[in-house]
């Protein structure tokens, strides 16, 4: 592996790009689901459809991008026209309303101009999703690992820190723009920083001069990674997307309607969950920091053991905590939802660093593109298409339901059982991980 020493341009690129693309993927995480239920339709179906849809764009898209970067030799632009696009689709948002698609479409019945009004709304969300999977997941990705070499524990080091970084401004910080400028200037606020990015992206952005045009096969490279022979021999690689699929299935159970569920069950405002999250997220960001140094050279297959344990006990231990909080003090909630979910963050995050760094390092440099839509169907497309479905259904079957006031249909409200549920399911990623560990 080469030594490629991290000047002070490449900081500034990793750092800028890795922070925005997570503070775009948060935005959309959270808000976009929080913006239909809220101003659209009290609709849970709808968020899970989205949800659906916007993985398997992304997965397909990285499939395609990934190959194209590598065959063209170049991740510069792949960056930067991706996350200039990806931007001005998120700012487009601003303009979607019921009322504007009234004015849009001369509609009057107001079943029409919802349903019309989610489907522009995810319509957006999967072109948006194209856009910033290029530009992200796959030639982002590809770039940190062709540039990192021998610095790559440091690089991952600083990355791994920035999803956290991003919910914290996001979740916590967010919540007052929505309040004060409404999602409009939420939206155009994250897309005209994402398009900025990818302006400043094509003066400082170089490409590794070791990157260079291949001339393989498109269709060869695009079935590689499903290839038995490729599995065999990065069998470990394999067992590590595995574990992100299953790790993934069971945070996406509860993890798009977890706001709404805070909103509806617990009965937060947006000041109390931002307030929540911004607690949970900087005492995460404190254990993170403590934690890595301990870590850094120890066995990280122990240490996925051993965090995915802390993430099931802080999913049970929520799951507790909201179902025996109804009628106690707001504050007095407040605060156990905030325990417990430090808990659970402290797992989540810790798996999803020990993952990365893994498979990152599994990953074989002369096939880095070609592995990236792999590692997006663990990544993405499966945990994105099981596990809102499996969060949907537990919703639908819970019947805590009310009257939605703008239409009168019956809304389902998200239930404390969808972190048991998430619980029961991580168990699973004990397996991957017990082969892994004795190997």
């Amino acid at each position: 592996m080469q030594n490629h020493s991290l000047g002070k341009r490449l900081w500034f690129v990793l750092i800028l790009f890795g922070l925005v693309g997570q503070i775009a993927w948060s935005v959309e995480n959270i808000y976009f689901n929080l913006f239909i239920y809220n101003t659209i339709s009290k609709s849970t179906s709808s968020v899970t459809l989205m949800v659906q849809l916007s993985g398997i764009v992304a997965t397909i898209t990285t499939l395609f991008a990934g190959i194209l970067s590598d065959k063209l030799g170049n991740r510069k632009y792949f960056i930067s026209i991706g996350y200039l696009c990806w931007g001005l689709l998120t700012l487009s948002f601003a303009f979607v309303t019921k009322e504007n698609t009234q004015i849009w479409f001369g509609l009057t019945e107001e079943l029409q101009i919802i349903q019309l009004t989610i489907a522009i709304v995810i319509t957006l969300d999967c072109i948006m999703t194209a856009f910033g999977s290029s530009a992200n997941d796959a030639a982002f990705n590809a770039y940190v690992t062709d540039n990192t070499g021998n610095a790559r524990s440091l690089a991952e080091g600083v990355l791994s820190a920035m999803p956290l970084l991003a919910m914290l401004i996001v979740a916590g910080g967010f919540g007052f723009i929505v309040t004060s400028f409404g999602y409009p200037g939420l939206f155009v606020g994250v897309g005209t920083l994402m398009s900025l990015s990818g302006i400043i992206g094509l003066w400082l952005i170089k490409d590794n001069p070791n990157l260079k045009k291949t001339n393989t096969d498109f269709i060869s490279d695009l079935l590689y990674g499903f290839q038995f022979s490729v599995i065999k021999n990065n069998r470990q690689l394999y067992l590590y997307f595995l574990a992100m699929g299953i790790y993934g299935i069971a945070s996406q159970i509860y993890m798009p309607y977890l706001i709404i569920f805070m909103q509806e069950y617990l009965h937060f405002d947006v000041i109390q969950y931002s307030i929540v999250f911004a607690c949970v997220i900087i005492g995460a960001s404190f254990i993170t920091i403590i934690l890595g140094n301990r870590f850094d050279g120890k066995d990280k297959d122990r240490l996925l053991i051993v965090f995915s344990i802390i993430y099931i006990i802080g999913m049970l231990s929520l799951y507790i905590t909201a179902k025996n909080t109804i009628g106690v003090n707001i504050n007095l909630v407040m605060l156990l939802v905030g325990i417990t979910s430090l808990i659970l963050m402290t797992g989540f995050v810790q798996i999803l660093a020990l993952l990365g760094a893994q498979i990152r390092d599994y990953t074989p440099i002369e096939n880095i593109g070609k592995l990236q839509g792999i590692r997006m169907i663990f990544f993405v497309l499966i945990p994105m298409f099981i596990g809102p479905m499996i969060g949907q259904k537990i919703n639908e079957t819970t019947n805590l339901t009310y009257i939605d006031p703008t239409n009168g249909s019956i809304a389902h409200v998200p239930s404390p059982e969808i972190f048991l549920t998430s619980a029961i399911i991580c168990i699973f990623i004990f397996y991957p991980l017990t082969i892994l560990k004795r190997k």
